[in-house]
């Protein structure tokens, strides 16, 4: 019997336009591998629809809140069905960068020094000397992130601005130059491997904001990365060991910086629901692995479980 995959995606929060791109490219994927897919705009009324619809799997392709903490795999374990990605205490736990910073930090993963603090102090005074980073605590596709750069005489006052969306609490972390890194990891607990290391140059912006990871040609995948092999496998390493300490099953990615002169890695930060549109980072990983797209998302939704 063909299986039935609902593609959750869209949502209701900043990442939506990310989420329907990546969901599109994910169904169009599982309907070239034979699955039977209904695609969801997902809105609040999301579990009284999966209640009707009763698929086989849910694949989940949200980004953010709702989709990215924890709070849709609660929906689907209480509903029963079985879905993709980590589940609620792993995505609760990365999303919320700064608790997920101890995690790591505490399984051996070097991180950056950094402190929460209200976004309202952020905005009045320099909480931490520049240069320094100040991003949303629980927020992805870097909105909300500010570099404040040294020399800079006041602190970033549009986080006091009334239209504000991205939370009270900021994370402010210390500055880390260097080159931009990633690497994906595929797998549960006890099994999970890593993918190839991916270093980004941007064309677009100062870092690799919303702009560079989703414009056209808003950045340059180098696929492997030109390190040192030790520096190569250590990324590796670190990106499933922050996989493994915060619990993450089926795709994850491990965002970091390295740099040459001080021999230093930091890991930035984990994702637990990766972009997977065209110009996406895993799915470059995969075809490097020897892994189509399509046979990427077909292994996604065969992985798929409760109780993740």
């Amino acid at each position: 019997m063909t299986k039935h995959v609902a593609v959750l995606m869209g949502g209701w929060v900043a990442e939506r336009p990310v989420s329907l791109w990546s969901g599109a490219a994910c169904a169009d994927a599982l309907e070239g591998k034979g699955y039977r897919v209904t695609r969801i705009d997902v809105a609040r009324d999301i579990a009284t629809v999966l209640s009707e619809l009763k698929p086989d799997v849910a694949f989940n392709a949200l980004h953010g809140r709702f989709g990215e903490d924890g709070t849709v795999q609660g929906v689907l374990e209480t509903l029963q069905i079985p879905y993709t990605h980590s589940g609620v205490l792993a995505s609760a736990l990365a999303m919320r960068k700064d608790r997920a910073k101890m995690v790591m930090a505490a399984a051996g993963v070097p991180v950056a020094e950094g402190i929460t603090v209200s976004r309202f102090e952020v905005a009045q005074r320099h909480v931490m000397a520049p240069p320094y980073v100040a991003k949303p605590v629980a927020d992805g596709s870097s909105f909300g992130v500010f570099i404040v750069k040294e020399g800079r005489s006041h602190p970033p006052q549009e986080l006091s601005a009334g239209d504000w969306t991205l939370g009270d609490e900021m994370l402010v972390e210390r500055f880390v130059d260097g080159r931009e890194l990633t690497c994906g990891v595929m797998g549960g607990q006890g099994n999970a491997k890593a993918l190839g290391v991916i270093e980004i140059q941007h064309n677009v912006g100062t870092f690799y904001d919303f702009d560079a990871k989703y414009a056209a040609g808003g950045s340059i995948h180098i696929l492997p990365a030109k390190l040192k092999p030790n520096i190569y496998q250590k990324v590796q390493e670190m990106a499933v060991k922050a996989h493994e300490a915060l619990g993450c099953r089926g795709v994850s990615r491990a965002d970091f910086r390295y740099d040459d002169e001080t021999d230093t890695l930091i890991c930035m930060e984990v994702n637990t629901q990766p972009g997977m549109t065209q110009t996406s980072l895993v799915p470059d990983m995969a075809v490097h692995a020897g892994m189509t797209f399509g046979e990427l998302v077909q292994w996604m939704v065969e992985d798929a479980s409760l109780n993740r």
